[in-house]
């Protein structure tokens, strides 16, 4: 038996390197603040725990380059933004994503009850 929270992680385990490399590409950003921001989107909580392994693989599949940057308060911070690639790769996961949602959204219309 499936519980509601076990099913809403899994569908967001699929969606949160999308959701990742849209907010590098909207601005560099720094991991802390990338946990922040998916924190103010319902449903794309995410723990750090979960996120520098994301940015990690993120970077070594090229998809986003680093840059260490003084921070106003504290030590410096390490910022990630998309390299080429990363775009190029945001740009087919927004397409497919576009394509399944649009196609789940139709089907669950369909057979409405």
């Amino acid at each position: 038996m499936y519980l509601m929270e076990d099913v809403a992680t899994q569908l967001r385990k699929g969606s949160l390197e999308l959701a990742v490399l849209a907010l590098l590409d909207a601005a560099p950003r720094y991991g802390v603040e990338i946990v922040e921001d998916l924190g103010l989107r319902p449903g794309l909580e995410a723990a750090a725990g979960t996120i520098y392994p994301l940015l990690t693989r993120l970077k070594n599949s090229g998809l986003v380059d680093t840059q260490w940057r003084e921070s106003p308060v504290g030590p410096p911070r390490k910022y990630y933004s998309l390299t080429h690639t990363g775009r190029d790769q945001l740009s087919v996961q927004r397409d497919a994503w576009i394509k399944l949602s649009t196609a789940i959204a139709k089907l669950l219309k369909e057979v409405e009850r």
